[in-house]
């Protein structure tokens, strides 16, 4: 068991962990389609929804449907914004659903859930 002080410490330092939560774009080159989502780590989402579309799980269906229609060389991935670290952790969700809101509006994109 560890001692009082090591687990305040490492609570501590649970909270000092800054979210570099954001916002990334999918985009098929070949229809001009978009699709905005939120991550937790926008720089390493792009390996797991690929991994879903070339699976054919992709809960989006329009996006899986364009994946299948298209293939997976018309497609490209880009974290297009990143929260500031200014930004405490229980508002996280809020910030990050006006953000997604306002890419998908300014690139005339579709959300992912």
């Amino acid at each position: 068991m560890q001692s009082k002080v090591s687990r305040k410490e490492m609570v501590r330092q649970y909270k000092e962990i800054t979210v570099q939560a954001g916002i990334y774009v999918v985009r098929c080159i070949a229809s001009g389609r978009a699709w905005v989502g939120t991550s937790r780590n926008p720089g390493a989402t792009k390996n797991g929804l690929w991994f879903g579309l070339r699976a054919g799980l992709h809960r989006e269906t329009s996006l899986q449907a364009e994946w299948k229609a298209q293939g997976e060389q018309a497609f490209e991935y880009e974290a297009l914004e990143v929260l500031d670290e200014g930004v405490h952790t229980l508002n996280v969700f809020g910030v990050l659903k006006e953000m997604k809101a306002s890419w998908v509006a300014r690139l005339k994109a579709e959300p992912l859930l």
